[in-house]
């Protein structure tokens, strides 16, 4: 007997997974060569200059080809709205968590506050250009997001624990940075293996909170909310009202200390709060 036309697919999410690493990695490593070859053609072209932008969309692309290759659909990327509390968390928590790790700086002296740059940075021609780069950086992020939390993080799910989702989500996002960061395209000034120490183990905190809002939300847009406003703020608008120092270098951004110390007990926090979570995903695949 025929299987009536809307019957949804039965997919394997061990198999879903694996296929989606395989694209993904190696639709990267396009990327990656060209960030660390820099070869004529990628400058001549405009390539190199756009490479971490494409790089940053490869997890979305992949996603959406896995999806379509296994289920013959889109769904379960989680593109409903959702509620509006999840947004809004999703936005405070790095404003409130850079204010906090750049304002200990600027309050202990480690790393001074430069009011003039603040000033010139609120002044209302330049509160365009701030709107822009969130906006700029909402639309790289979606590109991570779509693959890492709106396929990963979902097919884990299927087969795994909240605390196995975390950590197997945090591992392999630390790798896929690995080859822009052997490239010496993203590191900080502490070396580049305390960078990448430091990196991982803020992932395993960061990726335990990108994975909660993700499940508890049923929506990628608050995970891309969190990490476009994340990448903003920690990378370019409270590191311009700060000055330069070496203990500074050290604490502050993404491969300092401090931001480790943050991410983990963020990540404490919600995975305590992991009973919260709805029914892990549908055998079908998706939410």
């Amino acid at each position: 007997m025929a299987e009536p036309e809307n019957t949804p697919r039965l997919t394997n999410p061990k198999h879903v997974v694996a296929a989606y690493l395989v694209l993904v990695f190696g639709l990267s490593s396009i990327f990656w060569y060209i960030i660390a070859a820099k070869p004529q053609f990628a400058i001549e072209t405009g390539i190199l200059r756009n490479s971490m932008f494409l790089l940053m969309w490869c997890p979305a692309v992949a996603a959406i080809v896995t999806r379509l290759a296994f289920q013959g659909n889109l769904e379960g990327f989680g593109f409903k709205i959702g509620e509006l509390r999840w947004w809004l968390l999703a936005i405070v928590i790095p404003i409130a968590v850079g204010l906090v790790m750049f304002g200990t700086a600027w309050v202990s002296g480690i790393a001074p506050f430069l009011p003039d740059k603040a000033a010139a940075m609120l002044a209302l021609p330049l509160l365009q250009g701030i709107v822009i780069a969130i906006g700029y950086n909402l639309v790289s992020a979606t590109g991570e997001e779509l693959g890492w939390r709106g396929l990963l993080v979902p097919e884990l799910g299927r087969f795994t624990t909240f605390t196995w989702i975390a950590i197997i989500s945090a591992s392999i996002w630390f790798c896929w940075h690995v080859p822009v960061m052997l490239a010496g395209g993203y590191s900080g000034p502490g070396g580049l293996g305390y960078s990448m120490v430091m990196f991982f183990l803020a992932m395993i905190g960061g990726s335990t909170l990108f994975a909660w809002i993700r499940l508890r939300s049923g929506s990628i847009w608050p995970a891309v909310l969190l990490h476009g406003f994340d990448n903003y703020f920690t990378q370019e608008f409270y590191p311009v009202l700060t000055a330069t120092t070496v203990a500074g270098g050290a604490m502050l951004g993404e491969f300092g200390w401090y931001v480790v110390l943050i991410s983990i007990v963020l990540g404490l926090v919600f995975w305590y709060l992991r009973y919260m979570l709805p029914k892990m995903p549908k055998p079908e695949g998706g939410l």
